[in-house]
């Protein structure tokens, strides 16, 4: 096929590459031509952050021109028979500075996958309606106020991924995108949905969240594939009862809206979340707890509840219960024969007392992982028990204090993951440095996992030392690390790696404990191979999508490396064809090349 329209373009195409290019204003970061052939053979083309502003042409073109190397190599390879390379299938362009994309989008009619999300774009090209192929778009975290009609008209349509944009409204026809099994519009000024939702009825995954809702359409109950829904932060008063029919939900998310009473569930007899914090509820009715067994996370906190109905026993598989910030004072006796239940916040509560026989069934709960938390209320009998509680407010300046029931949304450390799951975590976040109550919350704790991934770092945190007895697994992806320093060699426990960087850092190679090092999608340019081979607990390198313009055959005597991912570097030599047949065979193919 991609031959074929090649034919059509006629001679022309490589020979007019040279003036299109002279039409630039301003230069631009360049595409490597190794890119270009690799995106040739394997139908994937990833320039994400690349700092472009435009996508240069003879990218939208790379199914059509001549490639350069025809021009110039009259004899060819197997792998240089560019006449017989497949067509693009997936074009990543995120994390660049693209104001517009060209209609020559068309000319890529193979696309299953266009990923230009974190960009500037303040509209899109009609011509997005040819691409008749593509599976996944993501144009989200852009500058959109509007969505063109022809998108409509893309038949195999699965994901659609919109969120944080400038959208005031929905075209009324998305309904017509009946393969959509993903759509996320969160983040955005919407006021309405479309009744058309209804047609969505492959659904999965549906993320309104951050709008401007005050109804949800009835309709929405014949989306009959639904299990997640998300109307966080909107302004809800109710719910239509119709979507007491959804029989596939699975996790509802109300949270933040202006709702004065828990929606009746009677058919949905899946769902095992339900999130409807921070609202005006003032009762639990009892008919509604009974329509819920196999819930599994009950949220209510920041609402107005004044009583906890016996029933609250029905829900027998109920983990998580959290009704922090009510105005409940007292707690049901059956609340201790809930026999899965892990956690129970009643923080910021007008508790003055709990009854000997309650705490004593809940303390003597099966399950020894169950934690109450009761920070902020005025019990004075539950020191015979062993109950920590806090006798001290926060500041005005102060954080809130973190509980095992605390969304991750609301708290700045989960003293649960530390404590239980060995991990600190501090992601996306989008920090310049992580505060100092992160590290201060680790105490005496062993903290074997740290991550610190999507945050805006520009180098290691000096304090990471500090849990070098026992971190083995670090994540710094994804931030702005420029170097790092050789306290790095401290943390002689570390066995997997992940910095997303921008050149290979020395200091790795002093890290003989390294069983993981994760490089992709940088401008990593060389490797020390000899340096690597001192690595024998290395299993797996990971350098795809990097700058290397050729692979040392040395590092063919890493014999030790289970995992070897080199695609998408420009360089000539292991071929795709040698990358494909998989770690072994690229080891070996380098060890034959080493000059004897």
């Amino acid at each position: 096929m991609a031959a074929a329209r090649r034919a059509r373009a006629g001679g022309g195409g490589g020979g007019g590459a040279g003036p299109r290019f002279g039409r630039t204003a301003e230069p631009e970061p360049a595409v490597p031509q190794g890119l270009l052939r690799l995106a040739r053979r394997s139908g994937q083309l990833n320039l994400a952050g690349r700092g472009l502003s435009h996508v240069p042409e003879h990218v939208w073109r790379i199914n059509l021109d001549t490639p350069e190397e025809a021009q110039q190599n009259l004899s060819f390879g197997a792998a240089d028979r560019w006449w017989e390379q497949t067509d693009l299938t997936k074009l990543i362009l995120a994390s660049n500075k693209l104001q517009s994309l060209s209609e020559d989008v068309q000319l890529l009619p193979a696309l299953t996958v266009l990923d230009v999300h974190d960009n500037q774009l303040t509209s899109l090209p009609a011509a997005l309606g040819q691409l008749e192929n593509l599976q996944k778009l993501d144009v989200s975290h852009n500058q959109l106020r509007s969505l063109p009609e022809e998108l409509l008209q893309l038949p195999r349509l699965r994901s659609l991924l919109l969120q944080h944009n400038q959208l005031s409204q929905l075209p009324e026809g998305l309904g017509q995108l009946l393969s959509l099994e993903e759509l996320d519009v969160s983040n955005n000024q919407l006021t309405a949905i479309p009744s058309s939702f209804a047609l969505l009825v492959n659904v999965v995954r549906l993320n309104l969240a951050w709008n401007q809702l005050r109804e949800l359409p009835a309709d929405l109950s014949a989306m009959r594939s639904l299990r997640q829904l998300d109307c966080t932060k909107n302004y809800l008063e109710t719910v239509p009862p119709k979507l007491a029919t959804m029989t596939s939900l699975e996790q509802l998310y109300l949270r933040k809206n202006k709702l004065r009473s828990l929606p009746e569930f009677p058919s949905c007899k899946l769902l095992k979340e339900l999130h409807a914090g921070e609202n005006q509820i003032e009762m639990l009715n009892a008919e509604n707890l009974k329509q819920l067994s196999s819930l599994c996370v009950l949220e209510l906190r920041d609402n107005k509840i004044k009583a906890v109905p016996e029933e609250i026993t029905l829900l027998q598989k109920l983990e998580r219960l959290d009704l922090a910030n009510n105005d409940i004072s007292r707690l049901p006796y059956t609340l201790g024969n809930l026999p899965q239940l892990k956690f129970l916040a009643l923080e910021g509560n007008p508790l003055r007392t709990i009854r000997r026989d309650l705490l004593q069934l809940i303390v003597n709960n099966k399950h020894s992982e169950l934690r109450i938390i009761l920070y902020k209320t005025r019990l004075t009998l539950l020191s015979w028990v062993g109950i920590p509680i806090s006798d001290e407010a926060p500041g005005p300046n102060e954080d809130p204090p973190v509980t095992a029931m605390t969304l991750p949304s609301q708290s700045k450390v989960n003293i649960h993951a530390i404590t239980t799951l060995k991990l600190l975590e501090y992601s996306d976040k989008q920090a310049a440095e992580i505060p100092e109550a992160v590290f201060d919350a680790v105490g005496s704790n062993p903290v074997a996992t740290v991550n610190f991934s999507k945050n805006q770092l520009r180098e290691i945190p000096p304090r990471l030392v500090e849990l070098k007895d026992s971190v083995c697994d670090v994540s710094l992806g994804f931030n702005k690390i420029s170097s790092i320093s050789s306290g790095l060699c401290l943390l002689q426990k570390l066995t997997h790696l992940d910095l997303r960087f921008k050149v290979f850092p020395s200091v790795l190679y002093h890290l003989p404990a390294l069983e993981t090092i994760l490089l992709s999608n940088n401008q990593v340019g060389s490797i020390d191979p000899v340096q690597l081979k001192g690595l024998d607990k290395l299993g797996t390198l990971d350098l795809q999508n990097n700058d290397l313009l050729q692979v040392p055959p040395e590092l063919g005597n890493c014999e030790n490396l289970r995992s070897l991912l080199l695609e998408g570097n420009p360089f000539r030599t292991p071929r795709a064809a040698v990358l494909a047949k998989g770690t072994a065979a690229v080891l070996e193919y380098l060890r034959s090349r080493i000059p004897s």
